[in-house]
């Protein structure tokens, strides 16, 4: 279905607004379908994405500053989340032997398992829409990556 038809909705202002819509509809959904994945493993799309950072981190330390900065969600509140994994065992939290007053973050061996599982999952979640090729979707990254002012 087209954006005019799923929101129902026949003219927009101009291209780019339409575009615009269409890109905010298609995060809803796409968001709407990762979330019943993680759902089903007791997380939150923001805790996710702290423990996939945290794996690409792995084994080295990560801090709370570091996850800020790598966050697709820049308003999520990294500390709160990082506890919440805590309290699941999916990550440890270790003070920093050259800087007392920092905290390092690992993920733990729970969380590695749990995203491995999760793999299985987000695999078969990207290839029921997989409507676009390799070409397709570079060029899509390149235009949105554009859209936001890097060329």
């Amino acid at each position: 279905m087209s954006i005019n038809e799923d929101i129902k909705q026949k003219e927009f202002k101009s291209a780019y607004s339409k575009a615009m819509i269409n890109i905010i509809y298609t995060n809803n959904w796409l968001t709407q379908q990762n979330q019943e994945v993680f759902k089903s493993y007791g997380l939150t799309t923001p805790q996710f994405n702290i423990l996939r950072i945290l794996r690409g981190q792995y084994p080295n330390a990560s801090t709370v500053n570091l996850l800020i900065e790598r966050m697709l969600d820049k308003s999520s509140n990294a500390s709160r989340i990082v506890d919440k994994l805590e309290a699941k065992g999916l990550v440890i939290r270790k003070q920093c032997p050259s800087d007392r007053r920092a905290v390092d973050v690992f993920i733990s061996e729970q969380g590695l398992e749990l995203l491995e599982e999760m793999d299985a999952q987000m695999q078969v979640l990207e290839e029921k829409n997989k409507n676009l090729d390799e070409k397709e979707s570079e060029e899509l990254s390149r235009l949105l990556d554009k859209m936001r002012g890097w060329n």
